[in-house]
């Protein structure tokens, strides 16, 4: 069983800065937050991936999303599943095609008929939880939830819902003491 007031505090103890910041949306904010400073200790990262383990449903078989937010957290996740006899391959989504050796976006094990988990370290609005979804379907891979390990916009459950796929967050701004800051 996950241990989620841990990896809460381990994200503000590693993650979470103050000050004055500007959002890759334009938007100012007070805090920022690198979660990839938790994603990518050991002890994060296994915080992380229990918490991941325990919101991923058995019926998943990858996990992935567009590089370079969903890379620690899927192979992350992946590594310790192997360790616990579950069976996660790694998977990521390129953002643009590549035009040498086999091609295409996708970047890893994913094969088509995958039951897919779109992730992403930290999430505002979630086009890019979208955009990771629509290239795994068109590769013919389903897509059977979204998990991010923070949300810190407060929108992506709708866009997810509206998508039709479940969506779930580890942390979220309220957990770590900040209010939602959606586009």
């Amino acid at each position: 069983m996950a241990d989620l007031e841990a990896l809460r505090r381990h994200l503000l103890e590693h993650s979470v800065r103050r000050g004055d910041f500007v959002l890759k949306s334009g938007q100012r904010s007070s805090w920022f937050i690198d979660s990839k400073q938790t994603a990518c200790r050991p002890d994060g990262l296994l915080l992380m991936a229990d918490a991941a383990l325990d919101a991923i449903p058995a019926e998943a078989t990858a996990i992935g999303g567009l590089t370079m937010g969903a890379d620690p957290v899927a192979f992350g996740v992946a590594a310790v599943a192997a360790t616990r006899g579950r069976g996660l391959k790694a998977f990521s989504v390129r953002k643009e095609a590549k035009d040498h050796g086999p091609g295409g976006r996708i970047a890893g094990a994913l094969e088509p008929g995958d039951k897919v988990v779109i992730t992403e370290d930290t999430v505002t609005r979630g086009t890019s939880l979208l955009e990771a979804a629509a290239v795994v379907r068109e590769f013919g891979a389903d897509v059977v939830q979204i998990v991010v390990l923070v949300d810190r916009g407060g929108t992506c459950a709708a866009m997810a819902a509206e998508a039709g796929i479940p969506f779930t967050a580890l942390v979220t701004a309220p957990d770590l003491g900040f209010p939602y800051e959606g586009a």
